[in-house]
């Protein structure tokens, strides 16, 4: 299952994608809410609920004349009003990568636990514009990543079960602004400036049964699913990132398990993958200067279209858009 969200009467709207169609959740059944926020606050119950009403919709036994074509609807994130927004650090070739291009030693203590950091929930959005501040385009940066989102309260949630907690997976571009970013974390505190200003999911969010096909087993010594999904990025109609959902290290599960650890999970927290390889323009500048001195630096810029699409879960598109200001927090440092 597809589950969008719209602005409807200027009001996020709950709906199914079917065929290039959005339905309304009351059109699947009256007594489903209209809100994603609802929607997985009342999962257990819901789900069967909209899956059945979706089946029929599919099979043509039940149809609707009320019914909004996909294109041309602007959508908003799937989730809206996230509890929280953790960000994992799941991708070892992007971890290596990321330290060689330093021209330090991978950290052995990427293999021994999974790890993550707490973002700006209340700047998550979906497709459409990302308005950038004037320091923000000092190195600013994609990182192509997917997340899933928790569907059900838990608390000290053990890997081998945590997967029974995951609503569905969607896309993630987790941006950063480089140079903000490492200004603040010399002081070994963050990320902070450098991520809060934007991070974007969607188009959707597809629920864990659409995916079982594309299940493969994790990693040696993992617990957890991970999902043979091919992963690109383009600005500007060009690839310069692809990468596979499956080659994740830490599992999904086991970063459930960590962060839930003494913590009460809930319904609608949104937990990011981290960067896949070759996932951002900080790893593939270092690595295009490693190879050569004279490798010219990209960021993006004012205008640039960033599309990211991920096997099954669609394709999120966003333009980069500049402030009018000339406002600078780096230019108050004294």
């Amino acid at each position: 299952m597809k589950l969008v969200t719209y602005l409807k009467d200027e009001h996020e709207q709950l709906g199914v994608l079917v065929n290039g169609m959005i339905y309304d959740m009351e059109l699947l059944h009256p007594d489903l809410p209209n809100s994603m926020n609802m929607f997985l606050s009342y999962w257990d119950d819901m789900f069967p609920i909209a899956q059945a009403g979706e089946i029929l919709l599919r099979e043509g036994t039940r149809s609707s004349n009320r019914a909004i074509p996909l294109n041309g609807t602007p959508l908003i994130a799937p989730v809206p009003f996230p509890a929280s927004c953790r960000d994992g650090y799941a991708f070892r070739q992007h971890v290596a990568a990321a330290r060689r291009n330093r021209k330090v030693d991978m950290i052995p203590e990427f293999d021994q636990y999974p790890i993550f950091y707490f973002t700006n929930h209340h700047s998550i959005q979906g497709p459409g514009d990302i308005q950038c501040m004037p320091d923000h385009f000092k190195k600013l940066d994609f990182e192509l990543e997917a997340a899933v989102v928790i569907a059900k309260h838990g608390r000290n949630i053990p890997a081998e079960e945590a997967d029974q907690y995951i609503a569905g997976l969607m896309i993630m571009n987790d941006m950063s602004a480089r140079t903000l970013q490492m200004e603040e974390m010399l002081l070994n505190l963050g990320p902070a400036k450098g991520k809060d200003f934007a991070t974007v999911i969607g188009p959707w969010l597809v629920t864990t049964d659409e995916l079982e096909s594309f299940e493969i087993p994790a990693k040696e010594n993992h617990v957890g699913k991970s999902w043979n999904l091919g992963m690109r990025c383009r600005v500007n109609g060009v690839q310069v990132s692809e990468g596979n959902l499956g080659d994740m290290d830490w599992t999904f599960a086991e970063i459930i398990e960590r962060a839930s650890y003494g913590v009460n999970l809930y319904p609608g927290e949104v937990i990011g993958s981290g960067t896949v390889g070759t996932g951002c323009f900080l790893e593939l500048n270092g690595t295009g200067k490693l190879n050569d001195p004279n490798y010219a630096e990209q960021w993006l810029q004012p205008g640039d279209v960033v599309e990211m699409e991920i096997d099954q879960l669609g394709l999120l598109s966003n333009t980069i858009v500049a402030e009018e200001t000339d406002w600078s927090i780096l230019g108050k440092k004294k």
